[in-house]
């Protein structure tokens, strides 16, 4: 029964992003984003721990320690702040720091996190929960400050502006700056 449960999240959660992404203009991001999600180390564990009300990672983590389908995931979506983090080659220890995102993988980010609460939060999903979410585990990440500035400012244009209002200011504004620096 999870086997179907679990598919029908994240199809669910790919086509809202997809939504998100085309409104933006993000038409290859949209249809790419998240198919590692079908993939056999990241699926069964969906599947697995497949609770409906938040990410079977977390109940991976909790049971052995860690989370394998997320180590994958994040290895292989530019969407997600993680994947930006390498190696210094400035100090001998090999210290890791994060690095600057390009403007179309922090929208691509945003899209993930109003589909994530959506799907998650249900009925209780408000503007405001996306950054209601990020606001809860903030302190403990890993982000280049630039890139948290910028997802910060968009999460919060979100609470006070609303959805359609987000995707016209990343559309015409926001995207348009990555359009500029290449």
């Amino acid at each position: 029964m999870n086997f179907f449960r679990h598919l029908r999240t994240i199809n669910r959660h790919r086509r809202l992003v997809r939504k998100g992404c085309f409104k933006i203009g993000l038409y290859y991001q949209g249809l790419t984003h998240d198919l590692s999600k079908y993939s056999p180390t990241e699926f069964w564990c969906g599947v697995k721990y497949y609770q409906g009300t938040r990410s079977p990672n977390n109940a991976q983590r909790e049971d052995i320690g860690y989370s394998a389908a997320w180590l994958h995931h994040k290895g292989r979506n530019k969407h997600h702040y993680e994947y930006w983090i390498d190696y210094s080659l400035e100090n001998a220890d090999g210290t890791m720091f994060p690095v600057s995102m390009p403007n179309r993988y922090i929208a691509e980010m945003v899209m993930d996190r109003i589909a994530a609460a959506k799907v998650y939060w249900g009925s209780k999903y408000t503007d405001s929960s996306p950054l209601q979410y990020y606001k809860k585990s903030e302190e403990r990440i890993i982000i280049h400050p630039e890139t948290k500035r910028k997802l910060e400012y968009l999460l919060e244009y979100l609470s006070n502006n609303g959805e359609k209002a987000l995707y016209e200011h990343i559309k015409k504004e926001f995207l348009k700056k990555d359009e500029k620096d290449n």
